[in-house]
């Protein structure tokens, strides 16, 4: 009998399909943590170390470390609307993980998956400042060019985001994200 089980000798062994959660999603659950760890352990250690609006410079007159308290998003839009930025975060974590699933199913898309791990990571780190502070702990600045403060998270969601438009673009054709669009059960 080979269907659900094995002989060996005598005894017989249950034959088990691949455990989805440590073969398919461990990895990127893991991943995931790791990138949220970085991105709180950063704005815990610049809360901790530094005084609001203190700058240490990096590189002289083109990048410093800028602690700011940001209740908005970048350039100050949306200043004090945390539900907008709760309803939105949720969005995208529910549409992120629906099409996570989506392309482990599929068993391809394996660049997609890292960078819906990637944008997730930024998501929920600057989703737990909102929770925790009603703001979101930014110190990266580019004063060259006069660019926002942003963070690490800030980073992992706009270059996941990017190289996804990229991949968007160049890479998959319209026939290769049907799979992806379309509802599944």
């Amino acid at each position: 009998m080979q269907n659900n089980f094995m002989e060996q000798s005598d005894i017989k062994t249950p034959v088990h399909k691949k455990n989805l959660i440590a073969g398919s999603y461990l990895p990127a659950i893991i991943s995931f943590l790791a990138l949220v760890f970085v991105d709180q352990i950063t704005k815990y250690y610049i809360d901790h170390t530094m005084d609001l609006y203190a700058s240490v410079p990096v590189i002289n007159n083109i990048f410093e470390i800028h602690y700011i308290r940001n209740s908005g998003a970048a350039w100050g839009m949306f200043e004090n609307r945390q539900i907008m930025f709760y309803i939105c975060t949720i969005i995208v974590l529910i549409t992120g993980c629906v099409f996570y699933v989506r392309c482990t199913r599929s068993g391809r898309y394996k660049d997609i998956k890292v960078l819906l791990v990637l944008i997730l990571s930024g998501a929920v780190g600057n989703f737990i400042d909102r929770l925790r502070f009603q703001y979101v702990i930014d110190f990266l600045y580019f004063k060259l060019i006069d660019f926002p403060v942003f963070n690490i998270a800030d980073c992992y969601v706009t270059i996941g985001f990017f190289i996804m438009i990229l991949l968007l673009l160049f890479k998959y054709k319209e026939e290769d994200l049907e799979y992806l669009m379309k509802s599944h059960s």
